[in-house]
This record gives structure tokens, C-alpha cells and sequence, in this order.
């Protein structure tokens, strides 16, 4: 039996965070595990994300300042020593600065990091950091994307670099009912719907989605899944370019395979990205998707169903989208469901976790 704690920056709806919730929900039946949130607080962090509530006993937070927390190693230590923990998991360099040295103060044998992207590492300063600090700790190093590990082998000079990518559950996110999904969500039911979900924030070009629906026909919409800080400038932009009868801001949805399941296709709009879980979220309830030539979201494409397209290329978003539109499955064995189970579940990403921690350092 092995207890395991996962330290992460934040615990807020994301890919990472929701990377780690499914690593402690698809753990082995012997193991336990805890996240530990450098940031937040617990009573928030539930209000914000009710997902959290049937784990609560499981999650700490620290409620870190902004800069730099010595003490911060400190009570990583108490809180390793108080759950017997011999595994530590950190996400990003953050957790690792912190938790890695708390890991080794503590002489804990499994130290495993997790990169989700890459493009700190263009940063002198950052990339310092992070070769120093993966010097210090010695972890074992796994990116989750190949794109991330090259750019690793690339910046850091590292070639021991593990590759792991995300998965999510294949038995929760299945094939629905589109009619039914669209009334459960308001959602009209006579029109070709585009679909694009995660935080409503500049870096993830939602406007260029809104941009390319004014070159679509009128029978074309576009649900946008998500809160964020661009939310109120989308709002108006979508009502200066008259659309706002085909822009549907849903906001956050807890239920996210209804939501899915309401599409004819979804579009993953990037202008950077690590490892995104949310087409594969898509593909595995049967949706034809598109997304961004960013970091490492072209290896979470179907290569029969899925499109890949350039960022900030509107022209061809447009033209992408409406052949897209009118693509069918006319083989079953096409299906973007049959490409996630082989590569994207989440029972294959916990094992192989499993399988490194059992590694010694």
C-alpha cells in the first residue's frame, strides 16, 4: 500500500487539476492519495468547484501569498510525515520547488514531475530555475505531451524525460442523445452547433471562434462552455457583431458529456496549450473535432475524424469548420470514441503513473 500526495499550484476547474482528481479517483485499490494545494483555500475552492465536496477529506490547502514561502517547506514536511506519504506527484514547477525539497528533506524514495507544457521554459530565468531545481531534487521527469518532452530535451539539455499523456474516463464521457442533450441545456435544435469549452481567457482564442462565425451561415452556432476574465469583452463582441442570438454562453457546466453531446463539432481554439483534455472529452462522446497546431494538441486528435488547423488563422478555421460540419461517420471504426479508448483513457494514463512510482530513485 502506497499513500501518494499530488501537489499542485491551484485546485480550480483545469486540465491539470482535473488530471489529478482522476489519478486519485483511478489509483490502485491499495493505494491512497491526497492533494495538496499550494494556493486557496478548501471552503472556496468547493464553492467554486462542487466536484470537490465528495473528496474534501481528502484535499489541503496552504492558502500560499503571492512570492517566494520558505515556511511553505516546512508544513509540506509536517503534512508528508503526518500521512506516512512515500510517493509525492507535483505539477509544474511551483509545486516541484516546494515539494521537491520537502521530498527529499524528508528522504521520501518517489519523487515524480509532471510538465504540462513547455512555454516557460523560453524564459532564461525560468528555464534556470527549473534546470536547477530538477538538479536538486533529481525527480523522475515525465512530460504529458511528446511536444512538451522535446522542447524539455530541447531547453533543459534532459534526456530522460518520460512521456505520459493525459487520459480521461472513457465510461463517463460516451455517445448521447443530441436532441435531448440541447433541450437540457436550452440550446436550439434546428441548427449545426460548434462547441469549444475551458476558461473564457485570451490565451484560448475563443474570439477567433466568434470571428469565423461571422463568415458561417446564419443556420451555424457556437456554445462557449466556461467562465473567465474576457467573459463580459466576448459578451459584447458577440452583440457588436450581431451574433448574439448564435452565441450561447453557458458557463460552467458540471455535466460536461451533455454538453458534448449537444455538437455536431467541437473546436479547440488555442493559442498555446499543453495537453488538452477537452478534446478528448469531445472525441470519446463521438463529436468530429478540430483544434489548433499548439503544443501538444494534435496528439490528442483522431487522425480520421479530427482536423488540425494553424492558430490565429481565421480563413481557414472558417473553411475547416463548415466541411467539418457536414462530415458523417460512414464507418463505424472511424468513430473519434475508438481512437480516445486506445489512447486517451484514463486507466492507461493511472497504471503507467503506478508502474513509474514503483521505480526506484
Amino acid at each position: 500500500m502506497s499513500t501518494i500526495a499530488q501537489i499542485v499550484q491551484h485546485l480550480r476547474p483545469g486540465g491539470i487539476e482535473t488530471m489529478a482528481l482522476d489519478l486519485m479517483a483511478f489509483c490502485e485499490k491499495n493505494d491512497k492519495t491526497i492533494i495538496i494545494s499550494l494556493e486557496g483555500d478548501k471552503k472556496s475552492a468547493i464553492n467554486n468547484w462542487p466536484r470537490l465536496q465528495k473528496i474534501a477529506e481528502k484535499i489541503i490547502f496552504l492558502d500560499k501569498e503571492p512570492g517566494l514561502k520558505p515556511l511553505l517547506i516546512l508544513n509540506l514536511i509536517k503534512i508528508f510525515k503526518k500521512y506516512n506519504v512515500d510517493t509525492v506527484h507535483t505539477h509544474h514547477i511551483g509545486p516541484l520547488v516546494y515539494a521537491g525539497i520537502a521530498t527529499r528533506l524528508c528522504k521520501i524514495k518517489h519523487l515524480i514531475h509532471t510538465e504540462h507544457d513547455a512555454w516557460h521554459l523560453n524564459d532564461l530565468w525560468r528555464r534556470s530555475l527549473q534546470r536547477g531545481i530538477i538538479y536538486l531534487t533529481q525527480p523522475l521527469l515525465v512530460a504529458d505531451a511528446k511536444t512538451v518532452a522535446d522542447k524539455i530535451q530541447f531547453f533543459l539539455k534532459l534526456n530522460n524525460v518520460h512521456i505520459i499523456n493525459n487520459g480521461i474516463d472513457t465510461e463517463r464521457f460516451t455517445p448521447g442523445d443530441k436532441k435531448s442533450s440541447r433541450k437540457n441545456l436550452g440550446l436550439p435544435l434546428n441548427v449545426k452547433l460548434i462547441g469549444c469549452s475551458g476558461r473564457l481567457e485570451k490565451v484560448k482564442g475563443q474570439k477567433d471562434l466568434i470571428n469565423a462565425l461571422t463568415q458561417l451561415p446564419e443556420t451555424i452556432h457556437l456554445a462557449l462552455a466556461g467562465t473567465g476574465s474576457i467573459e463580459v469583452e466576448l459578451r459584447h463582441m458577440a452583440n457588436q457583431l450581431n451574433l448574439n442570438k448564435r452565441v450561447h454562453f453557458l458557463g460552467r457546466i458540471d455535466e460536461m458529456p451533455i454538453f458534448y453531446r449537444c455538437l455536431d463539432v467541437f473546436c479547440l481554439p488555442s493559442l498555446n496549450e499543453g495537453y488538452p483534455l477537452s478534446p478528448l472529452e469531445a472525441q470519446a462522446c463521438g463529436i468530429p473535432t478540430v483544434v489548433t497546431d499548439v503544443g501538444g494538441a494534435k496528439e490528442t486528435l483522431c487522425p480520421v475524424s479530427g482536423k488540425l488547423v494553424p492558430a490565429n488563422n481565421i480563413q481557414i478555421m472558417v473553411s475547416t469548420l463548415e466541411k467539418m460540419l457536414y462530415f458523417k461517420l460512414k464507418n463505424s471504426n472511424k468513430n473519434p470514441r475508438n481512437f480516445v479508448q486506445a489512447h486517451g483513457d484514463v486507466r492507461h494514463m493511472s497504471r503507467a503513473y503506478h508502474n513509474l512510482s514503483s521505480c526506484k530513485v
